[in-house]
């Protein structure tokens, strides 16, 4: 196993301003559904069940920036750094990188976060600073992680970066309502009556460290990241191939060489076809791993769907299983539907004996696919997040 450390992770979300707040709201099955209004200066991003592409906010720049370097800050904290140090890697995930120093209505919806604003709250140079945009549709992300992974493994840097933001606004949101993905009532995840999508908006970043670099300043990491699988099948316009997720989950789990899943955070977004194609490929994995069931939710019942911001939850979720032992549940899932031998969708929070390895599932249009391993450290962690009674 070549891993990397998982220094800190950072996470303004509809359930709260940090991963502690969101994590909380996930073990608690709370969902954050509700109308838009949230004051912009307000930190607590939104989500809205349902609302024409017309009435949502624009342009979203200063939004999504407000929120990124939130994340960012709440990041370097958890990784135990005042700043990000010289030589490092930033990569920045969104659709198109944020060409001017100040979002237009243009540029807001779709662009950024900058990456000025980001090294402001690295307190970084940017002279001194390799910076990546990454755009994978709704695996950015993940892909960004797998990136900055293979960067800090060929000897390039110590420490990396990914940072990315998904604000409410009329671009994204009209981009899903033109394919008819947006569910009416709020998402729903593996639920029988689910019947698609909820678009929320949030932030997240975390911070990649090399081995040896943790422990040369004695930092104990939050997990490590021990596996990656980034791989774009063209054979589908749309992430739902039980096939390519298979090969990407087992494919991440080689890398890792890991011969165990203890839990799967899924990428489920609530769709009828997308939700059955992952459970189907989780079912095969658990079969050819001769582990079943395999425990797999997901937070889009909770926060709704973060767009190319998406995984930053799911990896606070499976950082939080491996270090407290808790199975987070799928808010909002309460009728599930039938689901394959060999995976159970979780409607609400357990403890489980072995919290090892988690897979984090992203996927995204275009056949982007990407999942993610993210093994346990060992014993309980010096700060871990606040017990759920």
């Amino acid at each position: 196993m070549t891993a990397v450390a998982l220094a800190g992770l950072g996470l303004v979300s509809p359930l709260g301003p940090t991963p502690e707040a969101f994590w909380r709201g996930l073990l608690h099955g709370r969902r954050a559904f509700g109308r838009l209004g949230c004051p912009q200066g307000d930190f607590r991003s939104r989500v809205v069940a349902a609302v024409s592409p017309d009435d949502c906010p624009a342009p979203a720049g200063h939004r999504k920036e407000a929120l990124a370097t939130a994340a960012t800050r709440q990041a370097l904290a958890a990784a135990g750094l005042t700043g990000l140090p010289d030589g490092s890697l930033l990569v920045v995930v969104s659709q198109t990188p944020a060409l001017r120093a100040v979002p237009d209505e243009q540029s807001g919806d779709f662009a950024g976060p900058h990456p000025e604003a980001l090294f402001a709250a690295c307190r970084t140079d940017a002279r001194r600073t390799s910076v990546v945009h990454l755009s994978h549709a709704c695996a950015s992300a993940a892909f960004a992680a797998a990136f900055a992974r293979d960067w800090l493994l060929s000897g390039l840097g110590t420490t990396a970066l990914v940072a990315g933001a998904s604000a409410l606004n009329r671009y994204e949101y009209a981009s899903m309502d033109v394919v008819k993905t947006l569910s009416p009532h709020g998402a729903r995840p593996f639920d029988a009556d689910r019947d698609g999508i909820t678009v929320g908006e949030g932030a997240g970043a975390f911070v990649l460290e090399t081995a040896p670099a943790a422990r040369a300043r004695g930092h104990r990491p939050t997990a490590w990241l021990s596996g990656a699988a980034c791989l774009v099948d063209t054979s589908e316009s749309v992430a739902s191939a039980p096939a390519a997720v298979l090969d990407c989950m087992r494919a991440a789990l080689d890398d890792a060489g890991a011969r165990r899943v203890d839990y799967v955070h899924a990428h489920a977004t609530g769709t009828v076809q997308g939700d059955a194609a992952e459970a189907e490929a989780v079912a095969e994995l658990a079969g050819s791993l001769d582990r079943a069931p395999i425990p797999m939710s997901s937070h889009k019942g909770a926060i709704g769907h973060l767009l190319h911001a998406s995984a930053f939850p799911g990896l606070v979720a499976a950082a939080g299983f491996l270090r407290e032992g808790r199975l987070p549940g799928t808010p909002g899932l309460r009728h599930p539907a039938p689901l394959p031998d060999g995976v159970l969708a979780l409607t609400r929070s357990r403890r489980t004996a072995t919290a090892e390895h988690a897979l984090v599932n992203s996927f995204g249009f275009g056949g982007n696919n990407a999942s993610l391993v993210l093994s346990a450290v060992g014993g309980r962690p010096a700060k871990p997040y606040e017990e759920i009674p």
